[in-house]
């Protein structure tokens, strides 16, 4: 075996360890903190720890992995490619709105209700929940869409790398496993699809990889939290099942584009190179 492959594995290995026994610890922590969970779960800086347990253990390769995290500086425009990247981004996270409007929309046809809760009930300055998800979204996506995903497509294509990711986000997410199991898989079918998403959405992103993955992953949070079952207990349990199965089926059709359009940009070059 070479080096190689021992250091890819190892550094994945080392930052899922930290980031599922650090979110459980922070998790056990929180209700001592007095921080209510709808402002921000501190389970979500796990994988920021991870990050920072790679970059201590190996400090030389952890510039290379986070590279396109942090917004880029200026430079020269090569044909228009950051206007390309903008729009990318910007179907990135149209993405994440276009996901809670077909979940909602459908949980409101099937039951003939659209579920709202007004900001004002959550107990906390809406203003101050909105910032508080970007930056436990930014904890998390630091790990996993700035690190891991990077990590293993050096190993794997766009769309493996990418569902690799997100089974792993999704099981990271152990309380999950505690809900119904309808509920369990439709979490993880949005996990995949989420994961697929942000993967491909972010493959020829460039610079500015965390707020983007961030954004998306705020934008997801707030628009369960506000128009969706989040799994919170607040209604009953056939209501979350149905709420996070259309969640995740809503995802699902949503990466959908995004495959195909990754698909079309890798077939056409060679068949352009073939005539």
């Amino acid at each position: 075996m070479t080096a190689g492959k021992v250091a890819w594995k190892a550094e994945a290995g080392v930052f899922l360890a930290v980031a599922f026994l650090a979110a459980g610890a922070l998790g056990a922590a929180q209700p001592a903190t007095g921080i209510p969970t709808v402002v921000i779960q501190l389970t979500q800086f796990g994988p920021a720890l991870g990050v920072a347990a790679v970059a201590l253990l190996w400090p030389s390769r952890i510039r290379r992995r986070l590279s396109g995290a942090l917004p880029a500086r200026r430079a020269v425009d090569p044909a228009g490619s950051t206007a390309r990247r903008h729009a990318r981004g910007a179907g990135l996270l149209l993405s994440a709105v276009l996901i809670i409007a077909l979940g909602a929309g459908a949980y409101a046809w099937v039951e003939g209700v659209l579920r709202v809760t007004d900001p004002g009930t959550l107990g906390s300055p809406f203003a101050l929940i909105v910032a508080a998800q970007l930056v436990g979204a930014c904890g998390e996506e630091i790990g996993w869409r700035c690190l891991l995903q990077p990590l293993l497509r050096t190993r794997f294509g766009p769309f493996t790398s990418s569902v690799a990711v997100g089974l792993l986000w999704g099981a990271w997410h152990v309380q999950v496993f505690g809900q119904d199991p309808a509920y369990a898989a439709g979490f993880l079918l949005a996990t995949v699809a989420m994961s697929v998403v942000l993967g491909l959405g972010l493959e020829r992103a460039g610079a500015n990889r965390l707020l983007l993955a961030g954004g998306f992953h705020t934008l997801v949070n707030l628009g369960m939290l506000l128009f969706m079952d989040d799994g919170s207990g607040s209604a009953p349990a056939a209501d979350a099942d149905l709420s996070m199965v259309l969640f995740g089926l809503a995802a699902l059709v949503t990466a959908v584009p995004w495959v195909i359009r990754e698909l079309t940009a890798d077939i056409l070059p060679i068949a352009d190179g073939a005539r």
